[in-house]
């Protein structure tokens, strides 16, 4: 296990992890910004209003992975800051180092 892996709630499972964020919209641009209480932090560069902030959050995840968007789905926190994310076929260390 990582260092960035102990400070981070990422669960491994048969076909995937999970990760919990807490997300900052409105951000001037789409980054890391760290780790608060076992979440990734995450500031995006969308509003909170219409989903756009997950579809951000999924998106710039993506990115970060060089995955299709359709390999990670929102578990919770649809109407939260607080969110639990799935990524397929991605293993807790293949993460933890995109990260």
């Amino acid at each position: 296990m990582t260092d960035r892996q102990a400070m981070l709630n990422i669960r491994e499972h048969s076909n995937g992890v999970t990760i919990e964020c807490r997300v900052t919209t409105l951000a001037g641009r789409s980054a890391i910004r760290g780790e608060r209480e076992g979440a990734l932090v995450v500031g995006l560069n969308a509003p909170p209003i219409e989903g756009r902030a997950n579809e951000a959050l999924i998106a710039f995840m993506a990115e970060l992975l060089h995955i299709p968007r359709s390999r990670i789905s929102l578990l919770s926190g649809e109407h939260s800051r607080n969110k639990v994310l799935f990524i397929q076929g991605v293993t807790a260390r293949q993460l933890s180092s995109a990260l």
